[in-house]
């Protein structure tokens, strides 16, 4: 607009890549040369790999080794996922199998692909300079990289000009040029001044036009933690894709070149190979009592001492009104702003007593009430997201509504966020019980009028009681849980029929309590009725809830359902257990879960999992099933695999409101 000024936000463009063709060579370690991009560039008796930006192709020549072609297909999964985000498609090629797509990069299919590297050939050995500023003008030293006394002493004598760079002679405070004659590379260390940054760009540019170089050689920034792929292998051990070990811990990880050297570290060091299945030999953890769950609610309750709740509507948070408290909706986020009083610690009787020495009785007595610290406080923000609900809530609450909080109370603001499910228990018990979660979003109502189902469960203990609304299907009812029923009539969804329905073998306490929330939630237009399992209509109750189907008698799986998470994320391979009061979304994609209901431990297999983990987990399943055969005979579990998005019912039930996977957030 006219009078404006330019957009502040950063405008995201796609990655733009160069195409490149690669011959790959060497024995040991994968090298990669780069050659001019055109089809008389391959060889029968090289492995190449051309980059195409979301495009991987690796040709193997006739007279190419399959070793070869393994490792140009290990690095190409190492680009993939390291620079492509692992969106690039990577195709194998071997001669005479070539596809159109392949030869169109390529600018066309040679006349005949015949041997053009001489015999003898041996690649430019790199050279590291380091860009440094001199008195008054740019200095450009050599690194002299050489064999230390012990790789001497290791290595023989026709093996020392294969020496190659190592990671240790880049320092995070200098900026370096690494000329590989047809690459240049210019490494910039995190810590590494503006000036010679900018400098070094024109000291490579400068070292290109001195030498000959072929056309398609190429200069190349890399910024230390984000190096390309290309780039590391010219070092010595540096993110190798040929030792990858994920049983095995960060310290134990010693690269040291070589097959046979690293088959013998692992004899020599086998007694640090490292698996935590401590989780697995624990008891389960026992459900809280009422008693102590209602004391720890009115502890908890007693030191609040107010609650302001806002709702995001539209663009902006908008005060939440006192009677929605306590219910909430998959597609909106809620803030709750509480303010706790924090104890204040007096002082002793003796050190008052000592401070009041040489002073009247009346004036000590006065100066210690004048002394006596006023009450303290402490603000904690509670943001709430639904399971629906996109990251537009978090990023508007932290730029605006946050911002001003910290104004208001500035040191004594704690942010605390929660998904659906995943609250924390200081919050829930300031609804005490009563936390109602609705489907779709605040005052937006379906059209006609539908019926709605809500199931009241206690998971772990009363403190996490709550109440969520699930499909309207009979076949989720269960005799020893309390359901909330809404059957509105045809014309308006204001009016109709609300129903508590309450299993023979349900809780006394989550009778009543079913029944406080359906007071709560509808007003005095529907008309409410309290019904024990047996005893629905006919006319209205199975109608509906859709019809009557059979539905389970008891929950058993209640007292013995335990979930587990086998994963590779500490740098060794781990299980942990979830607490009591897990949820759907408790279920890690990239990693295995062990679900026990009692009769079955289901192993649930992610669909980013990798093999390693779920060989191992499979190992973890049978050590835990062996454990509980041992520890209570009557319940001989059965293993059972599962896979995201095929989970039979005995395996859903054990989660409250189970329904369709969370999609990533927009």
């Amino acid at each position: 607009i006219e009078g404006g000024t330019a957009s502040g936000f950063f405008t995201v463009e796609d990655t733009q890549y160069v195409t490149r063709l690669y011959r790959v060579y060497g024995k040991k370690n994968v090298k990669l040369e780069p050659v001019a991009l055109k089809g008389t560039s391959l060889d029968p008796r090289f492995v190449f790999l051309l980059d195409h930006g979301l495009d991987l192709f690796v040709w193997r020549g006739s007279r190419a080794t399959l070793s070869s072609t393994t490792k140009a297909r290990l690095f190409a999964e190492k680009i993939n996922k390291n620079e492509r985000k692992g969106k690039a498609e990577i195709t194998l090629l071997s001669q005479g199998q070539e596809t159109p797509e392949f030869w169109e990069v390529l600018g066309g299919q040679p006349e005949e692909i015949r041997p053009c590297v001489p015999d003898d050939f041996q690649p430019h050995k790199p050279k590291l300079y380091k860009v440094g500023l001199g008195l008054g003008y740019l200095e450009l030293p050599q690194i002299n990289y050489k064999l230390s006394v012990e790789h001497k002493k290791r290595l023989k004598a026709d093996l020392l000009p294969e020496m190659r760079l190592l990671q240790s002679l880049l320092d995070t405070k200098n900026v370096y040029i690494l000329d590989c004659w047809s690459d240049v590379f210019i490494w910039i260390g995190r810590k590494s001044s503006r000036l010679v940054r900018a400098a070094a760009l024109k000291l490579s540019q400068e070292l290109c036009g001195m030498l000959h170089r072929p056309k398609h050689a190429m200069v190349t920034r890399n910024l230390e933690g984000t190096e390309c792929q290309v780039f590391k292998s010219k070092f010595k051990n540096w993110d190798d894709v040929l030792h990858v070990d994920y049983t095995r811990n960060a310290e134990t990880v010693l690269q040291d070149g070589g097959l046979a050297g690293k088959v013998r570290k692992d004899a020599e060091k086998k007694d640090q190979m490292k698996a935590d299945l401590t989780a697995l030999f624990l008891p389960r953890q026992p459900p809280m009592p009422l008693s102590e769950a209602e004391q720890l609610m009115e502890e908890w309750n007693e030191d609040l001492d107010g609650m302001e709740g806002f709702v995001l509507e539209g663009k902006k948070f908008a005060r939440l009104p006192e009677e929605e408290f306590g219910h909430f909706h998959t597609h909106d986020c809620y803030v709750f702003l509480c303010r706790y009083w924090v104890p204040v610690e007096y002082e002793e009787e003796e050190e008052k007593k000592k401070k009041g020495d040489g002073k009247g009785d009346e004036e000590g007595e006065e100066e210690d009430e004048e002394k006596q610290p006023e009450e303290d406080f402490q603000c904690i923000v509670y943001f709430w997201q639904g399971r629906e609900a996109s990251n537009m809530g978090w990023l508007t609450f932290t730029f605006s509504l946050q911002k001003k909080f910290e104004s208001l109370f500035p040191g004594k603001l704690e942010v605390v966020r929660m998904t659906q499910q995943q609250e924390n228990p200081k919050f829930l018990s300031h609804f005490k019980r009563r936390f109602v979660i609705h489907r779709g979003k605040r005052k937006e109502k379906a059209s006609p009028p539908q019926p709605s189902l809500y199931h009241i469960r206690t998971n772990g203990g009363a403190l996490c009681t709550r109440c969520i609304q699930i499909n309207t299907d009979a076949g989720l009812l269960n005799s020893e849980f309390c359901f909330i029923l809404k059957v509105p009539f045809e014309s308006t969804d204001n009016q109709g029929i609300v129903y508590t329905w309450v299993g023979r073998a349900a809780d006394p306490d989550e009778a009543k309590l079913a029944e406080d929330i359906m007071n709560q939630m509808f007003d005095d237009s529907y008309s409410k009725q309290v019904i024990n399992e047996g005893e629905e209509p006919e006319n209205f109750f199975w109608v509906g809830i859709g019809s009557q189907k059979p539905y389970d008698e008891d929950a058993e799986y209640m007292k013995h359902s335990r979930l587990f998470r086998c994963s590779n994320e500490k740098g060794y391979f781990a299980v942990s257990e979830k607490c009591s009061d897990f949820c759907q979304d408790d279920l890690a994609d990239d990693d295995i879960m062990l679900l026990d209901n009692g009769q079955e431990v289901y192993m649930w297999v992610g669909t980013q999992t990798s093999q390693v983990e779920i060989k191992l987990s499979l190992k973890a399943c049978q050590v835990y099933i062996q454990h509980m055969r041992s520890k209570d005979p009557a319940r001989p579990r059965k293993l059972r695999l599962v896979r995201k998005g095929n989970e039979p019912w005995p395996f859903t039930r054990c989660f409250h409101a189970w329904s369709g996977f969370r999609k990533p957030p927009a």
